[in-house]
């Protein structure tokens, strides 16, 4: 990737982090007031309830207690300790003076349990109602106080605030039951904030009944996704929240705070029929404040809206920062990789233009500098390696041409003694000595014919060439003394659909000819000789291994300097001529090598290479 692209990724991954951090913290900002003005706001509106919940319940305890002191409930009070009321004169009196109280229910209720009178229903007139006693001497209930009780009416139960007043003229008691019905006409009276509503759900039934749940306008639609949130209230009888979803769309949610109102311990189940194993206090309604979610979805919207368009423009402001940035900073890097690579090139001549007083420019004045003594450095260099060069020949000549000397000088002393002393055999040693001097003048040719060779290795003359075919015929030529010599197997690997190659196959076959002799000079005592081909991507691969004693990796590091040799009477040439020609075909050798196990020798050839000229030799 180049530093541009970095640059751009850089500042805009910077620009877009930023946006995100921003718009993240707002958004989480803004969520929270959003949920905090919510629970506020249904706060605010429980409140007003409980507010409203209580003034209508201290309205409907002093309208019973209206009706208790009034002169019709003490004259049948007094008339039922005398043991002269007739209960069927009294069938319609509730209804009567529920009417001039303006109370939804009423009922007298005697000392039993039964019903004299009843507002709401004249029919139940006779029933049995034993609740009413047992609540009036309740601890469930405070004294003088409303409290909430399921009615069961005609149409169906439903449920009231209602108060409870007990007439005392005598021995047997007479009890007041009044009260107003808690329903949509209750909710009415709220002062309801814009962007809420309140629902109610009766508790009337012991499992969810939709219809119980109203609002301003009687039974809410959409009910039964309220259910949840209901019946976790009614397990736990504790404060709930629940985000309700309308619609698909997230802005048409709510956001409900679930209350629950609580009564006397009433069983549902029998509209009103007290339970007296169960708790004090019962639910008797759930109170749910509702708050839309629009405004919140619709900011959060807009900021996602906005974070985008700020942070496309970040992206637009990143690029053109990092097209200037680059081209101030890039383009003086260019310029010195190119140097750099006319440098390794060869080309010690590259400068690069210094175009500031910056960082950039001190480095493209040290680099100026480099190539300098690079180009100084390069001759000394020259001048020592071709002094080394020319020391190292001259050692390696003296070596080897001190040997056959001295067997020659050997030699002429032995003849020039024989003259004067011995003529009479002289003629016996003159022939065995000119024997001596011809063969060791035969082994300096040799040895100056070696020298000779390595110094004028001729130039590749690339052709077509099958490798599998070189290796064949460097096997040829040891066939005779791998057959005499039973100790020395020969294993090949050479696969028949191996491509060919631009390659010298004379080169190939010296090269080849070096690795398999020394192979088998490795193996004095026998062992095995392998060679393998194989493709190898755009190159060719010539492994050589023997099963010898192996090598040293200090001997493996220094195995193809010339004149070095790990044999007694090699020249040091031989892996120095066959790096040479592998190198020469633009291709690379290498050695591995484990003691007591054997030595491989792997050749890399391109099928296709650039032949050096004449002049780069």
């Amino acid at each position: 990737m180049s530093f541009r692209k970095k640059l751009l990724l850089l500042f805009a991954a910077t620009i877009l982090l930023c946006v995100a951090v921003i718009s993240v913290s707002v958004y989480s900002t803004i969520r929270r007031s959003f949920e905090q003005a919510n629970q506020d706001r249904a706060n605010a509106v429980a409140a007003q309830f409980r507010s409203q919940f209580q003034s209508r319940g201290w309205q409907v305890a002093r309208k019973v207690e209206s009706v208790a002191a009034g002169e019709t409930v003490q004259r049948i009070a007094l008339d039922m300790n005398r043991g002269t009321a007739d209960a069927g004169e009294y069938v319609s009196a509730a209804r009567t003076l529920a009417g001039q109280q303006q109370l939804d229910f009423l009922e007298l209720v005697d000392n039993r349990g039964i019903i004299l009178s009843s507002a709401q229903w004249q029919a139940k007139f006779g029933y049995s109602e034993p609740a009413i006693p047992e609540l009036a001497t309740s601890t469930a209930i405070p004294l003088n106080a409303a409290f909430l009780k399921p009615e069961e009416l005609p149409g169906g139960p439903t449920l009231g605030l209602f108060a409870l007043r007990t007439v005392r003229l005598g021995e047997l008691p007479l009890f007041v039951i009044g009260g107003e019905k808690l329903d949509q006409g209750f909710l009415s009276t709220l002062d309801i904030p814009a962007g809420t509503r309140v629902l109610l759900y009766q508790n009337l039934d012991a499992q969810w009944n939709p219809k119980a749940l109203l609002d301003l306008n009687g039974p809410a639609a959409g009910a039964d996704k309220l259910a949840p949130l209901v019946a976790r209230v009614r397990d736990t009888l504790l404060d709930s929240q629940a985000v309700i979803h309308w619609t698909s769309d997230s802005a048409d949610a709510e956001a409900f705070h679930a209350i629950p109102l609580t009564g006397p311990g009433f069983s549902p189940a029998d509209h009103g029929a007290m339970n007296p194993g169960s708790p004090n206090q019962q639910l008797m309604s759930v109170l749910l404040v509702g708050s839309s979610r629009r405004p919140l979805i619709e900011l959060q919207r807009e900021i996602i809206s906005t974070a985008m368009l700020v942070g496309g423009l970040g992206i637009l402001v990143a690029v053109l920062a990092s097209l200037w940035f680059a081209a101030r900073v890039t383009r003086p890097v260019v310029s010195l990789a190119q140097a750099a690579r006319r440098v390794a090139g060869g080309d010690l001549t590259a400068k690069v233009e210094v175009e500031s007083n910056d960082e950039l420019g001190e480095l493209a004045a040290a680099f100026n500098r480099m190539t300098e003594d690079l180009v100084q450095q390069k001759d000394r260099t020259l001048q020592a390696e071709r002094v080394a060069a020319w020391r190292e020949l001259a050692r390696r000549l003296a070596h080897e041409l001190k040997n056959p000397l001295f067997p020659l000088q050997v030699t002429v002393e032995n003849l020039m003694r024989a003259k004067h002393k011995a003529p009479q055999i002289f003629e016996e040693v003159f022939h065995e000595g000119t024997a001596t001097l011809l063969a060791e003048i035969d082994n300096l040719k040799s040895i100056i014919a070696r020298f000779s060779e390595f110094s004028t290795m001729p130039q590749p003359q690339p052709q077509p060439t099958q490798v599998n075919d070189v290796v064949q015929s460097v096997l040829r030529v040891f066939q005779a003394q791998l057959q005499q010599n039973h100790l020395i197997s020969v294993r090949t690997d050479l696969p028949g659909s191996l491509p060919r190659i631009s390659a010298d196959p004379a080169l190939l076959h010296r090269a080849l000819h070096n690795l398999v002799l020394n192979a088998i000079d490795a193996m004095p005592q026998g062992g095995e000789l392998t060679i393998r081909t194989a493709p190898l991507g755009d190159q060719i691969e010539i492994s050589v291994s023997d099963t010898g004693p192996g090598l040293t990796e200090e001997e493996c590091g220094r195995l193809f300097t010339p004149y070095y040799t790990t044999k007694q009477h090699g020249t040091g040439l031989g892996l120095a001529i066959v790096q040479s020609v592998v190198s020469d075909h633009g291709g690379k050798i290498s050695v591995e090598s484990t003691q007591e196990k054997g030595t491989t020798f792997h050749i890399e050839l391109p099928c296709d290479f650039p032949v050096p000229s004449a002049s780069l030799r």
